[in-house]
């Protein structure tokens, strides 16, 4: 290839400049019509000039430079740039160089074709977008997801507070916390997190600090005043003011986190702000739109799940102290050990209608009752208590158990007082060679007594209709068995033996085996604490009574 053009450039539709990398600067010694149809630039205003007049300063100087490094080292060269055409307007340009050699195999001219790939780069750039902005919102609505669900895992308020800083701030910034009120507004409880393990001690340092620093932040001050539909936007922090409201020891510990940019989140219930989230990045300009309104959404759903749980709580400390306090103390019965245990669901509010009781009688037997209301709320828990008072008044009057039970239903009918129960009640009898057991069941789940030696017996007679169905198919009589000296008596509610991986049968079958193994000589509150530790799951599902009576 010689040093003259190639004649069949001219010819070519596409735009050609050639140029002489052998004059200084690289000069353009000639073009096409093509070129000229693409640039606007004529043949005589193209010659003598270096490309780079079709560069403007929307250009990217990175692909410039590789496109000038691969020329300086007599390298094929190809990249799309940002040009512009004679009367300014942009183009995109994919440009490929190549070399034309002498004998010598020394570069005499270099070659380029140009091409408006305009369309296609747009359209590219639009998908790129489209892309970004579609994983972004998909990263966003996935991190929601997750505080939900995070959120929805905690019954204790603290750990829901923790989870939710532990959660958000690594995914959205350097570091940060999440600090919550009381309802007198005054700070309770403070998290803070690093977003990575390197800020970890710090962030551990400044949450033990006296909380001064927290309580004078203007702008924490003002995100728990703020009014609904607020969105937060960051701001780059002013450190000129931090010396007056914190000490040098917080102060210390700040600047190390890093104070370029901060955004507080107010955490927003109901019908007030309970705390606040902050976020706090290196940089000044730390933040992107999309982490502003990614925040602007957990402003709401996570102050609503943080009260949701705080609500829970407050419901379950109230029944807690109602369904204690209609649950009886053992009374001491001499030649009994007696004990019992309620164990409340860890799904619900951490009440239901699960009761036992035991009840000296003037006559001088022992009445003793599990039962189970329908339902796991407040309202189970006061007709639990309802029925409880029944059936001691009934049995005071040394009534025989299934007389009771049909006394209680007839009462339940007739004044609404509840859905349906379940109920089993016994009167233990003192007898000169031992104890008698008298009992019937209305739709409960069979008792148990255990012999010495590990022999257990069902005591699954004299079954009727729950209380709140009718009568049909009520015991008019009960059964009887001899309680001997060693026997232990287990009376419980379904809880302890059904549950959604174990129907009732196979729980009740466990629990015969369970107590079967047991060891002689074991007391009622040893027998007890063993067997809810091998029934009763971490997660229980149901509430459950476990009442054991044991002959010494």
């Amino acid at each position: 290839m010689t040093g003259s053009v190639p004649v069949e450039l001219a010819a070519l539709d596409v735009a050609v400049c050639v140029t002489d990398p052998r004059l200084p600067d690289d000069p353009v010694v000639w073009v096409n019509e093509a070129f000229t149809r693409l640039t606007g630039y004529r043949f005589d205003e193209a010659v003598g000039r270096n490309c780079r007049f079709l560069q403007g300063p929307d250009t990217d100087p990175v692909a410039v430079a590789e496109l000038r490094s691969a020329l300086d080292t007599d390298r094929p060269a190809a990249t799309v740039l940002r040009n512009h055409r004679r009367d300014g307007s942009p183009f995109w340009n994919q440009v490929v160089v190549s070399a034309l050699r002498d004998e010598h195999h020394r570069v005499t001219q270099r070659i380029g074709l140009l091409v408006d790939v305009t369309d296609r780069v747009e359209s590219e750039q639009l998908g790129d977008v489209t892309g970004e902005l579609a994983g972004q919102t998909s990263a966003r609505l996935e991190l929601l997801a997750r505080v939900s669900d995070e959120l929805a895992r905690h019954l204790d308020y603290e750990a829901a507070v923790d989870a939710l800083a532990d959660l958000v701030v690594p995914a959205l910034a350097t570091w940060g916390y999440v600090a919550v009120t009381d309802d007198r507004g005054r700070f309770e409880h403070v998290h803070v997190v690093a977003g990575d393990t390197g800020g970890a001690e710090l962030a551990q340092s400044l949450a033990r600090q006296d909380l001064g620093w927290l309580r004078r932040s203007p702008k924490i001050t003002e995100a728990l005043a703020t009014h609904p539909g607020f969105v937060a936007l960051p701001y780059q922090i002013d450190t000129t003011g931090l010396p007056e409201r914190t000490s040098p020891e917080q102060l210390a510990l700040l600047t190390r986190l890093g104070l370029g940019s901060a955004l507080v989140v107010p955490l927003r219930a109901r019908d007030r702000v309970i705390g606040v989230l902050c976020l706090v990045h290196e940089k000044p300009d730390g933040f992107s739109s999309d982490v502003v309104v990614t925040t602007a959404h957990l402003s709401r759903r996570a102050g609503l799940a943080l009260d949701n749980v705080r609500l829970f709580l407050a419901q379950r400390t109230a029944a807690l102290t109602l369904q204690h306090s209609l649950l009886p103390e053992i009374p001491t019965i001499p030649g009994l050990d007696v004990a019992a245990q309620y164990v409340p669901s860890s799904r619900f509010a951490a009440v239901g209608g699960d009761w036992f009781d035991v009840l000296p009688l003037p006559d001088g037997t022992i009445g003793l009752a599990v039962g189970d209301v329908v339902g796991h709320d407040l309202a189970a828990a006061a007709a639990m208590g309802q029925l409880r008072s029944l059936l001691r008044s009934f049995a005071w009057d040394g009534a025989a158990p299934a007389r009771v039970l049909a006394r209680i239903d007839e009462l339940v009918r007739g004044l609404d007082v509840a859905d349906i129960a379940t109920c089993v009640y016994a009167r233990l009898r003192p007898t000169p060679d031992g104890s008698e057991l008298e009992y019937a069941r209305a739709g409960h789940p069979p008792p148990l007594l255990r012999l010495p030696g590990g022999t257990v017996t069902r005591l699954d007679g004299v079954l009727g209709t729950p209380i709140g169905v009718g009568d049909f198919g009520r015991p008019t009589v009960e059964e009887v068995v001899v309680l001997p000296a060693g026997a232990t008596l287990v009376m419980y509610t379904d809880g302890l033996v059904e549950r959604r991986d174990r129907g009732l049968r196979d729980g009740i079958e466990a629990l015969e085996s369970a107590l079967g193994a047991l060891p002689d000589g074991l007391g009622a509150t040893e027998v007890r604490d063993r067997l809810v530790a091998e029934l009763v799951g971490e997660h229980q599902e149901d509430d459950v009574c476990l009442l054991v009576v044991r002959r010494p």
